[in-house]
């Protein structure tokens, strides 16, 4: 699942952001994404958010979103793998 996870968020940061797969495929756990990557700023993570509810098949609640998240794209990958893990 993990590695499916991973693919899947990458394509999702590609969609989203308009970035290039190239890029993506570099990102390690340590990426700085939210006030790293200028295509990720306040609207976007909205969009963000929303994609990896309907491509993941989980809901994602207010309570759940916070800087730690989306602070780097192993926080993210973790996040969606907990998210998925619950059902």
């Amino acid at each position: 699942m993990a590695d499916t996870t991973d693919q899947t968020l990458r394509a999702i940061l590609t969609d989203v952001l308009g970035l290039a797969p190239e890029q993506t495929a570099t990102f390690e756990a340590e990426t700085g994404l939210f006030g790293h990557l200028p295509e990720l700023d306040s609207m976007a993570v909205a969009s963000l958010l929303t994609e990896i509810e309907d491509r993941f098949d989980i809901l994602i609640e207010d309570e759940d979103v916070d800087g730690e998240m989306l602070e780097t794209y192993g926080a993210l990958r973790a996040f969606v793998s907990a998210k998925t893990a619950q059902g």
